[in-house]
């Protein structure tokens, strides 16, 4: 059985949106997979492409770059829902607004009344080094504490690396690997 809160941390190309994707496909659910990405240059658009490809036809899209937390109050359910990611929601609310913590509360909110099991996927960027300019700064503090409160609401934390999964909080289901 799912969590009602997945959280699935890792670093760039670290094989977490295809484990988010396995652990969604091992529930016995309608899966719904909520994108904040926009393909606003080629790279993107590839990298966007691929994810739709790995997933298949068997999973119904909605879009959501700045509305995350509207789009989770409309969930139905029997249905498990993969957010991808919550760092490219981060970074598109930076860039609209330039502050978030209205809408990180209202998406805790969200998160914690949504009816069906959430699996939401964040880079990691701590481990890297201090960036060279205020502007990068503020988005890796805001994101660092955007994880520390996702986590803290989450039933389950993974971290993924070289694509293999570490349980940091909690239990997978069993067959989830």
């Amino acid at each position: 059985m799912l969590a009602q809160l997945t959280l699935v941390l890792g670093g760039a190309a670290s094989g977490k949106s295809a484990f988010a994707e396995r652990l969604c496909c091992s529930a016995d659910r309608r899966r719904l997979y909520i994108a904040t990405a926009e393909a606003q240059d080629p790279e993107m658009a590839s990298k966007i492409e691929t994810h739709q490809a790995r997933r298949g036809i068997d999973w119904a899209c909605i879009e959501a770059p700045l509305e995350l937390a509207t789009a989770l109050t409309k969930i139905n359910p029997g249905q498990v829902v993969l957010v991808d990611c919550a760092t490219m929601w981060l970074a598109n609310q930076m860039a609209e607004s330039g502050v978030v913590g209205e809408n990180m509360t209202e998406l805790l909110t969200a998160l914690h009344a949504c009816a069906s099991p959430v699996i939401m996927v964040s880079n990691e960027l701590g481990q890297g080094v201090v960036p060279e300019n205020a502007l990068a700064r503020r988005f890796r503090q805001a994101h660092g504490e955007m994880n520390q409160k996702l986590a803290a609401q989450a039933d389950l934390v993974v971290t993924v690396i070289a694509g293999l999964p570490l349980v940091l909080k909690g239990t997978l289901p069993g067959g989830a690997l």
